[in-house]
């Protein structure tokens, strides 16, 4: 999705910039009600809730990921384990619960970071130029220029496997595309009559940053935040599946997938129920973002 196909994101949660309160809240209002009238984003809501139903109540119900039972080892999917169980005789079902616990904390915790992150480097950049615009522009170059997937690898290869270094890498990779997106809306803000105004009111640039630039360039953030979900997801999966990232005993659905491809053939459910989850998870993301960009630029 091109940086150009992401101006419809200016009717999602606000109105132009010259509107109203009061416009500004009919705007919510008339944008609720066309994002739930798509079935594509309503049907990408259900799978990720029935995930977070999943990773909240899952464990109390599955019971413990990591007792073993050589006796009842690679069984397939019965009424026993409904999953079947994996190399060690641990349930699948009650791993994938924690495993998704974990994927869903690990996306909150890359959102809330990686968000912030571009917001503020692109409006800094954006509002002052000059200077400061070029060296944080070129430092985001840097990191734009290399593949996100190779890049969060070698980072969490040098920092070492685990879930924190993990979310590390991904944030380091994630946040320049937002910074280059802010600088678009900012430059574009900069120049608005109301922003004229607040300076001859002897406003500061602080008070202008906050509480006039960001709550434009919030609509077009989320609505990108949203369709990068997916990636997130497949970065970690794949670091996963690499080894670096949660350690055993831990579950994590990359790593599940690694473990069960020497049993791909005859015990298919080992591999396959993780790739599943990681599938589906993607997938409601995906339709969310979707389904939200379809809805607001009827």
């Amino acid at each position: 999705m091109s940086y150009g196909q992401m101006d419809i994101a200016r009717w999602l949660l606000a109105p132009s910039p010259s509107s109203p309160m009061q416009a500004r809240m009919g705007s919510w209002y008339r944008n609720g009600r066309l994002i739930l009238r798509n079935g594509q984003a309503i049907f990408g809501v259900s799978i990720v809730a029935a995930f977070l139903v999943l990773a909240v109540i899952g464990p109390m119900v599955t019971g413990s990921s990591t007792v073993q039972d050589l006796a009842q080892r690679l069984s397939p999917p019965s009424p026993a384990h409904l999953f079947g169980t994996d190399d060690l005789g641990r349930d699948i079902l009650a791993r994938i619960t924690l495993a998704c616990r974990s994927a869903l904390l690990m996306i909150a915790i890359v959102c809330a970071l990686i968000a912030p992150m571009g917001l503020v480097v692109g409006m800094v950049a954006g509002y002052f130029g000059g200077l400061l615009d070029v060296v944080l522009m070129r430092l985001t170059d840097v990191f734009l220029a290399f593949p996100r997937l190779v890049l969060a690898l070698a980072l969490a290869a040098a920092l070492g496997p685990g879930f924190g270094n993990t979310v590390l890498a991904i944030v380091i990779t994630s946040w320049p595309a937002y910074a280059r997106l802010t600088r678009t809306e900012t430059l574009r803000i900069r120049d608005s009559e109301f922003v004229e105004s607040a300076i001859l009111q002897s406003a500061s640039p602080l008070y202008i940053l906050v509480h006039h630039i960001t709550p434009l360039c919030m609509p077009t953030i989320l609505l990108r935040l949203t369709l990068d979900v997916a990636t997130i997801i497949l970065t970690a999966a794949g670091l996963g599946f690499l080894g670096l990232g949660a350690q055993p005993p831990a579950p994590e659905l990359g790593t599940m997938v690694a473990e069960g491809r020497d049993y791909l053939y005859q015990q298919w459910w080992v591999a396959t129920v993780p790739g599943a989850a990681i599938l589906l998870l993607s997938l409601g993301f995906n339709l969310i973002g979707e389904g939200l960009r379809d809805a607001v630029s009827r």
